[in-house]
């Protein structure tokens, strides 16, 4: 099991090249990085209890651009995989969106991870003009456009909420198929649609499930419906605590990486502090 790490990146914290480096140093195998564009003043959507809430954290409100972000990380790197954790896709143009990744991924030597995630902001949504009903669909004709223009010399797709005429676009990802493909999450509609067309689930841990003994017994089961080899949709857990008994626990059930939550931090050195805290569990699951 791989063992990465989350943080939310803020014009108030550390660096983020500080960041991944001291996080590639410390043995962490993956880095991935949330995003939000902007947060409506109007508030009309409450901050989801199961992500903390239902007080905002101001860390939403400053997040860095994704990309870039992942990008100056990249270039003062070597080997850690970097994850969009998650892309907000309803809310990008997915020519474009195809274009950054696979620049990145092809200037980065092959180390992106696409998570791509539904939201929990209406209103964010909406701004970029998300038919909210229709997210799921379109986040995953949007990601059928991307994987068209990354593995296709002459790239086409017809969807219902995207598509795309006969294109030509290069660089192509270093990786053949392009970045894996994590559809990041937790309900009965995530879950189905990641057994659908995802790569891998990338779950949040239930309050309910904590150690995802269910879950993944479930995912598994829905995946089976969808007449996919269960094997072959990995699982992942997203924003995991560094406890080493739940983390041998989700390597028992065969979950292919697990991202640790790291704390954000206003101030630079309690933000490395916080990663460097984190660290110490890596010798413990080893």
């Amino acid at each position: 099991m791989d063992v990465g790490v989350v943080y939310f990146f803020t014009d108030r914290g550390p660096s983020p090249v500080e960041f991944g480096q001291a996080a590639e140093s410390y043995g962490f195998e993956s880095l991935f990085v949330p995003e939000h564009t902007h947060f409506p003043a109007s508030r009309r959507t409450d901050y989801p209890v199961a992500y903390g809430g239902p007080d905002l954290p101001e860390f939403y409100l400053r997040t860095y651009d994704q990309i870039v972000t992942m990008t100056m990380i990249a270039a003062h790197t070597q080997t850690i995989m970097l994850g969009t954790g998650v892309c907000l896709l309803a809310q990008h143009d997915p020519i474009a969106k195809a274009k950054q990744i696979a620049t990145l991924d092809h200037l980065s030597g092959g180390r992106v991870i696409c998570g791509v995630g539904m939201g929990w902001n209406v209103e964010e949504a909406e701004a970029h003009g998300v038919v909210w009903k229709q997210r799921y669909s379109t986040v995953r004709d949007k990601l059928k456009v991307m994987q068209a223009l990354w593995t296709q010399d002459e790239a086409s797709f017809d969807g219902v909420r995207a598509s795309l005429a006969p294109s030509w676009a290069w660089p192509k990802p270093v990786q053949k198929k392009g970045p894996r493909i994590y559809l990041g999450g937790a309900g009965p509609t995530t879950m189905r649609h990641a057994a659908e067309w995802a790569d891998t689930w990338y779950v949040v841990p239930p309050a309910d499930d904590p150690t995802l003994s269910r879950s993944v017994a479930q995912f598994r089961r829905v995946v089976e419906e969808s007449g996919r080899d269960p094997e072959s949709v990995g699982i992942a857990v997203a924003s995991a605590p560094p406890d080493p008994g739940i983390l041998d626990g989700y390597r028992e059930l065969g979950i292919e990486r697990t991202v640790l939550w790291v704390d954000p931090a206003d101030d630079p050195g309690e933000g490395m502090r916080n990663l460097e805290t984190v660290s110490k569990v890596l010798p413990q699951i080893a």
